[in-house]
């Protein structure tokens, strides 16, 4: 058996447990979540005191844990068994914003294991381990938006198929399948479905009717608005129902990159069971992997991070406050083209030089280990490398399973695993230099960049003397050409730099010609936009340009995929311009379908706050006036009807009929696509449009 789901209840809790047959409960009305108070020793007995009286406290004691991943040795704190999980909060706040004014200094108190998420709490307190043993059944619950906002629930989808019949048989038929199927995880397009289906059941007669393995279901959380990183960002509400995961598609990041696998992953490794892993952030699951290993060396886990950044001279913040190495990519087009690209390369600079918040500048150790900048290193293994080696082993060995599976299934199967490994190593680095980190520190971030710029330095420094020219680098990445007729093997370079070094540089790719894009505003390159043509496949690499944008419609996107093939083809720019024409005659002929032409946008504050009349905001009106509301942090899609026109006249939605679009406006898009293409063989968006105008369409169409 192993746990599929928690349902923390008033009574106490019931796990279900996945089996061969289906699902066992098991309830545990014995289960108390913990508190920790950290403090001095007199003053906690007087705390101790001051909450025996607490309805919320079930029982107190004290211990000795570590409190601090550097702590040489434990302290005593206070132990605080609460009645029940939705108190934890209510009982830190108290002891921060009521006790400790009453009767102690300001920050006498410390508080710790704060803020876990629910089941996963619960999972770790209980030692509990939620990675289901066998496959688990799925059943997807599919409402488009605009059937979902008028609560048309006969336009139910199941499974991706439509059901015939008016609501009452729909929801028969979503009752009958659950009961023959037996779903252990929930697909929902949204998890507004949960109580729109049981509010619906319950007025049309289709009793009883429940989504999960038992009646009724719970909101976890409301709706919710946040900024990151000067990002607004959208949180839906979150619903639970009894014995089921319920993954919610508008909600789950993993979900989108590494599907149910990655998922299942990452529960092994951070004890969030699925349903919490599922829409769960990537700072979020990191942070619980981090708490797991945390918690096995009996490290207690701070509720606000109060470490503050270290004193420096304006000297040291000049050395140290900089960025990776970027060499500015040569704008144009460069034949015979390889990349290389340092293996998890951050990852691993916190691996091998054993960089984490307790090693960096410990009491321990004097030195100047971190170059330029003088920081030590301990010599004692840490915290971090032991999170972040597991799993970079682990995706180094998906990789070459990948290259040796033959089963598609399987190979899908693995890259799902891969890629939900792959986000956990990207922020890891960027979450040292995050002020809320439970486990960061901004002097971890700093000694990471400055290893990585040396390894860059070196690696080019090594591949000149070999023969190769260095035209673009960022990050991690180094584009290379021949700088003479017969150069070192690259292969051999890459060992060697590898072995140098201490981190795999691997040869990427090899390109038969790379075209490095210019700002829009300037002749620099743009360091992440550049097209190439992939050697001996047939395939072509895109990174930053219009195809690779979420926010642009399919058309342009294919047909910027198309010049870029054309040019492949003749090498010739006028014959990319000629196949621009013919894209521009078919989009204003009116022969484009308009699903091709739907523009996304994410919303950044709500609708009245805008000033500016953009498509953003027609966009927005017209979802209200069909009952459709966005939340700042929402995206929001629309096609573009008439751009002349006033408010919400100017957009159709996607699932409106519309009848013309505004071709005029999608050119303008199209040919500023085309320049991106055109831009690295000297072509601005004037000189695009003067070839177009000097181009004549020689197709059969335009006689006619």
């Amino acid at each position: 058996m192993s746990l599929l789901t928690v349902e923390v209840r008033g009574d106490g809790v019931v796990e279900w447990h996945a089996t061969a047959d289906g699902v066992v409960t098991r309830r545990n009305t014995t289960y108390r979540p913990t508190v920790y108070v950290g403090g001095p020793t007199a003053a906690l007995a007087d705390l101790e005191t001051m909450i025996l009286d607490d309805p919320k406290v079930v029982t107190t004691g004290s211990e000795q844990q570590y409190r601090t991943l550097a702590a040489d040795d434990r302290s005593d704190v206070l132990r605080v068994d609460l009645e029940r999980v939705g108190e934890i909060r209510t009982f830190a706040h108290e002891v921060r914003h009521h006790y400790e004014p009453q009767a102690f200094q300001p920050a006498t108190f410390s508080l710790y294991n704060v803020d876990f998420s629910p089941q996963f709490r619960y999972c770790l307190e209980t030692r509990t381990r939620p990675v289901p043993a066998r496959e688990l059944r799925l059943l997807e619950l599919t409402l488009p938006e605009q059937h979902l906002a008028a609560e048309a629930v006969d336009q139910l989808r199941l499974d991706g198929d439509p059901i015939a019949g008016n609501t009452a048989v729909v929801l028969r038929v979503v009752r009958e399948r659950l009961r023959s199927h037996d779903p252990d995880v929930l697909l929902l397009s949204s998890a507004q479905l949960v109580p729109l289906l049981h509010e619906t059941a319950a007025s049309v007669g289709v009793e009883p009717f429940h989504l999960g393995r038992g009646p009724g279901y719970q909101q976890l959380a409301g709706t919710s608005t946040f900024e990151s990183y000067g990002r607004v960002g959208h949180s839906p509400a979150r619903f639970a129902v009894p014995g089921r995961a319920l993954i919610d598609r508008s909600n789950s990041f993993m979900l989108a990159r590494g599907g149910l696998p990655g998922i299942l992953d990452l529960v092994e490794r951070s004890w969030k069971p699925i349903q919490e892993t599922a829409w769960g952030s990537i700072g979020n699951i990191l942070t619980a992997i981090q708490i797991r290993e945390a918690m096995s060396r009996d490290v207690l886990v701070p509720w606000n991070k109060w470490d503050a950044e270290a004193f420096k001279t304006v000297e040291q913040l000049h050395a140290a406050d900089r960025g990776g190495y970027i060499f500015s990519p040569e704008v144009g087009v460069h034949e015979d083209v390889s990349e290389v690209d340092f293996a998890s390369l951050y990852p691993t600079i916190m691996c091998e030089f054993n960089i984490s918040p307790e090693t960096v500048d410990c009491d321990c150790h004097d030195g100047e280990d971190v170059p330029g900048l003088g920081y030590s290193l301990c010599d004692e293994r840490g915290f971090l490398p032991d999170v972040l080696r597991p799993i970079i082993d682990d995706r180094a060995a998906l990789k070459e399973r990948i290259a040796a599976a033959d089963d598609p299934s399987e190979v899908t199967r693995l890259e799902g695993r891969s890629d939900a490994l792959k986000w956990i190593l990207v922020s890891c680095f960027g979450y040292q230099g995050y002020r809320n980190a439970k486990f960061g520190r901004i002097e971890c971030h700093e000694a990471i960049n400055a290893f990585a710029r040396e390894i860059m330095l070196d690696a080019k420094d090594r591949l000149e003397a070999g023969g190769w020219r260095v035209i673009h680098g960022i990050v991690d990445s180094l584009w290379v050409t021949p700088r003479e007729a017969s150069p070192e093997p690259l292969a051999d370079i890459c060992v060697d730099i590898s072995e140098s070094v201490g981190i795999r540089l691997e040869h990427e790719n090899d390109f038969e010609w790379v075209a490095f894009v210019p700002k829009r505003d300037s002749e620099a390159g743009a360091l992440t936009k550049y097209f190439g043509k992939v050697a001996g496949r047939d395939e072509y690499k895109f990174r930053g340009i219009e195809t690779r944008q979420r926010s642009t419609p399919d058309y342009i996107a294919t047909v910027q995929e198309r010049l870029v093939e054309t040019y492949d083809r003749t090498r010739d720019p006028e014959a990319v311009v000629e196949e621009l024409q013919l894209a521009l005659t078919v989009l204003r002929r009116g022969d484009v379908d308009p699903s091709e032409l739907v523009c996304r946008a994410r919303t950044s504050k709500p609708l009245e706050a805008y000033t500016q009349r953009t498509l953003t905001v027609a966009a927005l009106l017209r979802a209200r006036h069909l009952g459709i509301e966005r939340s700042p942090g929402q995206d929001v899609t629309y096609v573009v009807a008439d751009d002349d026109a006033r408010g919400r006249y100017r957009v159709r939605l996607p699932f409106e009929a519309l009848e013309e679009y505004d071709a005029e406006y999608y050119a303008t898009e199209l040919i500023r696509a085309a320049t991106s293409v055109l831009s690295p063989m000297g072509y601005d968006e004037a000189r695009v449009r003067r070839a177009l105008r000097e181009t004549t369409d020689r197709t059969l169409g335009s006689f006619t």
